[in-house]
Formats: structure tokens, sequence, C-alpha cells
């Protein structure tokens, strides 16, 4: 397998090498294709979710196929701007002359993708690769494999062999593909991984992109509408049952209206799911046993005030809410990754900043209040990778903001023109005439000489 993938990345760097990827026509074309993919494999892509995810068509649609949809239709609006030259003033002292920022591609890029947004955080990264000029290496998540087989099967039909590789397998295969030298490296996924990822990327100077993830802490206030609240909080909680690396990962409510939002949570579960969320169509699994099993082991961390049913066997469990948490127990220390919710009281702002602060920068924070200022404190006086107020998770969905993480929750960023940001390099270039070639730069340095070096400077 290392000589083929080896084999693999050499013809990929020939291919960049030959200039085949520079011209924004190639570019938009591979958009083009992609999506032909998504519209004419639709149906196969949403029962492949269906069957790694329990996701539903309506939310296989909106979190991957429409999302991914967007995505390239707004990064082809804007490409050729984005590849623009931008020409920038020119220095008295390097007059006459002209500058110019150049967005160049990088060369031959690597995408690993993730399990849990096995379409959109694979080709999303791949769509922002492509549109920068890259040829990419893509790596589905083999925790998916149904969704890793189709798009293995598919991507050589629709995009260049000769710039686009598909690899496919388990660790050993990602840890044979880290062992090539790319020009960057896209990883999403758990922290354990990311720093073996920055690990082998060192070994060649690799530039990295880390999404990672953490505990994302929402808050609510009690100016706050507690119903609108408890609805949007519930829909980017139990999305995808919980396996979002954005969702709110634990609640800190004003001891005031913390009843009051238990209860409009639990009225928010029933609306959403049913009283028998096993049995309804839009609610989704956990991925696998292993990790069915991990989560079962939080319920004992605090009072389950909602939820609580599962079945390890089908990969169930439902919306859950803990009460009474420990702030040291297990479902407080890791990320949950799943359908399980802490909640916790707060006696008001100053409380929930100082608790957001104790611990590691979270990559999404989410903040409940009518108040303007009571939402700018806790913009300023906290730390995470994005915020969404009075909303979980839509900021996701405005290809004109940056999404990344900040210290353990990811470094880099991506999305919009900012992912054919990451995957270029901005090369400074200056061009000056011949004609004008003032003596004053040069030596020896008359003290008239100096005087002029001084002003121009």
């Amino acid at each position: 397998m290392s000589t083929t993938i080896a084999s693999s990345v050499q013809r990929l760097r020939a291919t960049y090498d030959s200039g085949l990827t520079r011209p924004a026509s190639w570019r938009v074309k591979q958009l083009q294709q992609l999506q032909k993919l998504l519209v004419e494999h639709e149906t196969a892509l949403l029962a492949a979710l269906n069957s790694d995810l329990g996701k539903s068509t309506a939310e296989g649609w909106l979190t991957e196929l429409g999302y991914l949809h967007s995505d390239i239709k707004h990064t082809i609006k804007h490409l050729k701007k984005w590849m623009r030259p931008q020409r920038v003033s020119q220095p008295l002292m390097a007059w006459p002359g002209r500058s110019y920022r150049y967005p160049e591609p990088l060369g031959v890029v690597l995408v690993i993708g993730a399990w849990n947004y096995p379409l959109q955080l694979l080709l999303s990264p791949m769509v922002a690769a492509l549109a920068a000029g890259n040829c990419v290496v893509v790596k589905p998540s083999e925790l998916a494999p149904k969704t890793a087989e189709l798009l293995d099967r598919l991507l050589p039909d629709y995009l260049s062999a000769e710039a686009v590789q598909v690899v496919t397998g388990d660790a050993t295969v990602a840890t044979e593909l880290l062992q090539q030298r790319f020009d960057h490296i896209l990883y999403t996924g758990g922290g354990r991984v990311g720093r073996i990822v920055m690990k082998a990327a060192a070994e060649f100077l690799t530039p990295v992109t880390l999404e990672l993830g953490g505990k994302s802490p929402a808050v609510v206030l009690d100016d706050a509408d507690i119903s609108v609240a408890a609805r949007r909080i519930a829909w980017g909680k139990w999305l995808n049952a919980g396996q979002t690396c954005i969702a709110p990962d634990y609640v800190l409510v004003h001891e005031n209206v913390h009843d009051q939002f238990l209860s409009a949570l639990k009225t928010a579960i029933h609306d959403f799911f049913g009283s028998d969320p096993s049995t309804s169509e839009d609610y989704g699994r956990i991925v696998n046993q292993h990790h069915c099993q991990r989560l079962v082991s939080y319920l004992n961390n605090g009072t389950v005030a909602v939820g609580g049913q599962h079945n390890v066997q089908e990969r169930f469990i439902a919306p859950t809410v803990l009460t009474d948490v420990n702030e040291q127990s297990e479902v407080m220390q890791d990320e949950i990754f799943g359908p399980i919710l802490p909640v916790l009281k707060i006696k008001n702002l100053a409380s929930a900043i100082s608790f957001i602060r104790e611990r590691d920068k979270p990559l999404a924070l989410y903040g409940f209040s009518c108040s303007q200022r009571t939402l700018q404190q806790l913009t300023e006086q906290t730390h995470a990778g994005n915020q969404c107020n009075n909303d979980t998770l839509m900021f996701m969905l405005n290809p004109e903001l940056p999404f990344g993480g900040v210290g353990p929750s990811g470094m880099g960023r991506y999305h919009g023109r900012f992912g054919f940001e990451t995957f270029s390099h901005v090369k400074s270039v200056m061009t000056r005439p011949f004609k004008i070639d003032p003596n004053f730069r040069y030596p020896p340095y008359t003290s008239f000489k100096q005087k002029l070096l001084r002003w121009f400077s």
C-alpha cells in the first residue's frame, strides 16, 4: 500500500508541476463536475448517510448535500475575483514600481475527513483546495463505510484522475499517508489524532489546518426568550444525534429560569421527535456500538431529567438532559459528542464567563440574551473559535465567516474565501523599471546620500 500511496502522490505532484490546475477554467470545471456528482447521485448519497448514521433525507440534505451545493455555488461565483492579483501601494523608496499580492496554489494537499459529516467535512475542504488550484488527496473516514465506499467509486468518474486521488482505509492507511510530503494538510477529528497529524507534518515542515472540537458551551441568561432558546439549543444539540463538533456540549442557565428552561427543552424534544424518539425518522443513530457504550457510561454522572433510554445494539440513545452534574465528572471533562446535554445553574453572567475561562477554549460559544450589551460582554471576555448569539450552528451557513478553532479546539480556518486562502500562498511581487535608478541608494554613502535615504524612507 505504501508504494501505491507514494506513487499516487508523485503522480499528483507531476500533474501540479505541469500547470494543469492553474487556469480558472480548469478549477471551475472540477467544481461543476463535483456539483454534477451530487445531483446525479443524490439518492445514493442520502442512502449511504442513512446507513452510516441514521440521517434522515431532510437532515442529510440540510447538513451535507445542500450545504455543499451552496459552498460550490459561492466559490464558482467569486473564484476569479479571489484569484486576481491585488495591487497595493508602493513606498516612496521603491518608486517607481508596482506591488501586488499574488495568490498561487500550494501544490499537493491532503484532506482527512471525519465520520460525523462524511460528505461535508471531506468535500468542502476539497472544494477550497481545488478552487485554489491544488492537486488533492482525500481520505474519507472508515467509520462511515457506505459513504466512503461510494465516494471512492464516484469521485474518479467525475473529477480529474490526474489531480484528485481518493484513498480509503483505516488508521494504518492514514499513517502511511502522513509519511508522504504534502504542501498542506487539513484534518477534521479529535485532538488525540490531531496531535499525531501535526507531529507527522512537522517532519516535512508542512503547514496544517486542524478542525478539532471541545466542549462548546451555551449560556442562557434570565432575560432571554426561554422557549426560543430551548428550541434552538435542542435543534443544535440533537441534530445528527449530537455528533457535531460545534453542538452545544453543556448549558449554563441562569438559576432564575432553570426550571422553565428544562420544561421548554422537554417540550422541544417532544415536538421534534415525539414521545418515542426511537421511532422518529428525524432522529439519527450513534456511529457504532463502541461510541454508544461510551456515551451510556455518562448517564450516571447526574440526574436524568429528560430521556435516558438507550439500546446499544441498535446504536440508539434518546435525547437526554442531565442535571445535578458534578463539574469534575467525566461528562464535564470529556467532549461528549453525543445526545447527552448537561444543564448547570449559574448566578449571573460573570459566573458563566468565569466558568468558561477556566476551561480550554471551545470551538463554539452560544449566548442567549435580549441585551446586546450582555452579548458583547460575553464576546469580549471569553475566547472561542466561533460565536453565535441567540442561536446555534447557523453561523456555519455564512460563507463570509471563517470557520476554525483556537487553542485545543484547532488551528487555521476555512469556508468561502478563507478556504481559498488556506490552500493558497500569497506571493509578494514587486516590479520596477530599468529607466529610473537613483544613485543615492548605492554605496559609498556620503552625508548627502544619507540625508536623501532618511528623507525617502
